[in-house]
């Protein structure tokens, strides 16, 4: 077996055999996959552990937000400090405090408990996954690596898609009398095996000692995610009084904080290298409000065909397998077009994510609370081809150009501005859809939640044009 040697920022070195950097590219898939299914999980599941647990709509609200609020406070810092430690070594560290938590969260008695204990698996989670993609860009060679990254967008993209499925069918079979619980506490096995790949396969590149984390930056950047996720999360569920408008105020304040610093700092977070780089910045943009699209839009079909058909969470779960296959398609077609179409493959990949969204609200609104599968299925297959051509195109356009060492930099953004997004979609679509709720019906509700959804996918319309237009300049083959 041939390992990779020294620093991953030498100019000379060797490199894994095939099969090694296959391996590796598996269990960081694996870790990132495993983020993912949880952190989209509990859209479906969330009324099946308020009735266990208690706690309401504010338990809805932040069973998925208290996650993403820590992970995305947390993870351009996890990205530095794998610079500075070692990937491996945070990988590590991410993976065995991600599986502990997830075993809380599975044994939870109360509100308040499975909260904490989600913040906790979302702050461990930020120390693994920006670790992943360092790793790839610094342990494979170029013809490697370009198809790597083309996996990330399509894998990560199911994942997305696919938790709310898996947590129906999970909260269906009601493994061992366990309900929701066994979402989270099959992480342990998951999270064990994964544990021990990557002991086995995560190559031991040594950290950057002289790196200095920027502690002014992190915390202006800790200051802007808590503010502006947690006043969104608040307004959603208590209105916009002065509470979440202040943390508005304070998140944009210590944004603006964090910009300054990012240009005066000897050691910026996000190396002033990347947001030179069109590809990246650009790709930042567009992620930012497509996967707000992508997040609000689950939710808010995921609470409709609980709440307002009655639909188990089972049976809400099958209704989202035409949309998870749409993306399988759209993500395998996608990766030969892109070299070719470029970024209208992103805005194809949008007009179909309207119209699969502008073809379901037509099916609820004609046939109202009677409305049956096969008038909804179809439009669901068109989301996922709209979203697995998307998410292909956004990640090739955001990586492709990144070097080895802006890797923890470049993952901790791209990841940090998803989790942000995510949890901007959820908030203000779910807070249209509950603010209907109680002068009107399910079918309103969702009309205008739907509307808010089709209106920001039309903003991406806009920005798509400011990717480049030929996203990856060759296309390369993967050795067998």
């Amino acid at each position: 077996m041939t390992t990779a040697t020294l620093s991953p920022f030498s100019e000379t070195r060797t490199y894994p055999a095939p099969l090694v950097l296959w391996a590796i590219l598996g269990v960081v898939l694996i870790a990132d996959i495993m983020d993912l299914l949880d952190s989209t999980l509990t859209n479906i599941a969330a009324p099946s552990v308020v009735r266990d647990l208690g706690g309401g709509v504010s338990l809805i609200k932040w069973l998925g937000s208290s996650y993403t609020l820590a992970m995305g406070v947390l993870l351009v810092v996890g990205g530095r400090l794998g610079d500075k430690y070692g990937q491996r070594r945070l990988f590590l560290i991410g993976q065995a405090g991600f599986t502990l938590a997830s075993a809380v969260c599975g044994l939870s008695v109360s509100p308040g408990m499975i909260v904490v204990a989600r913040l906790v698996q979302g702050a461990f989670g930020a120390l693994l996954i920006p670790q992943g993609m360092a790793i790839v860009t610094a342990t494979f060679p170029n013809s490697f690596r370009a198809k790597a990254f083309s996996a990330f967008g399509p894998a990560l993209g199911v994942a997305m898609i696919a938790g709310p499925p898996f947590g129906g069918f999970i909260i269906t079979a009601n493994i061992a009398g366990l309900g929701w619980r066994a979402m989270f506490l099959i992480n342990i096995v998951i999270g064990t095996l994964g544990l021990f790949a990557a002991l086995r396969f995560l190559p031991k590149l040594p950290g950057d000692g002289s790196i200095s984390v920027d502690g002014v930056g992190a915390v202006t950047l800790g200051g802007t995610m808590v503010g502006l996720m947690y006043g969104l999360i608040d307004a959603s569920t208590n209105g916009w009084n002065v509470l979440p408008i202040g943390c508005m105020v304070v998140g944009l304040a210590c944004f603006s904080l964090f910009c300054s610093r990012q240009v005066t700092s000897a050691h910026p977070l996000i190396k002033p290298t990347l947001l030179k780089n069109r590809g990246f910045t650009a790709g930042l943009l567009l992620g930012l409000f497509y996967f707000a699209v992508v997040s609000g839009l689950m939710y808010v079909l995921s609470l409709f065909l609980q709440e307002g058909l009655g639909r188990s969470a089972g049976a809400a779960a099958i209704e989202f397998v035409p949309l998870t296959l749409g993306i399988v398609l759209s993500s395998v077609a996608g990766a030969q077009l892109i070299p070719k179409l470029g970024r209208t493959l992103s805005f194809i990949g949008v007009l179909l994510t309207v119209a699969g969204t502008g073809g379901f609200l037509a099916g609820v609104l004609a046939a109202g609370l009677m409305v049956s599968s096969w008038a909804v299925e179809p439009a669901m297959l068109v989301i996922g081809l709209g979203m697995g051509l998307c998410f292909g195109t956004l990640f090739d356009a955001a990586l492709s150009a990144i070097s080895p060492d802006e890797a923890g930099s470049a993952s901790g953004s791209i990841s940090a501005i998803q989790q942000l997004a995510g949890c901007i979609g959820s908030a203000v679509i779910t807070s249209v859809f509950f603010q209907v709720l109680p002068a009107s019906s399910y079918v309103r509700a969702l009309e205008l939640s739907l509307t808010v959804v089709i209106g920001i996918a039309a903003i991406c319309c806009g920005l798509v044009w400011l990717l480049p237009a030929r996203i990856r300049a060759e296309s390369s083959s993967m050795p067998a």
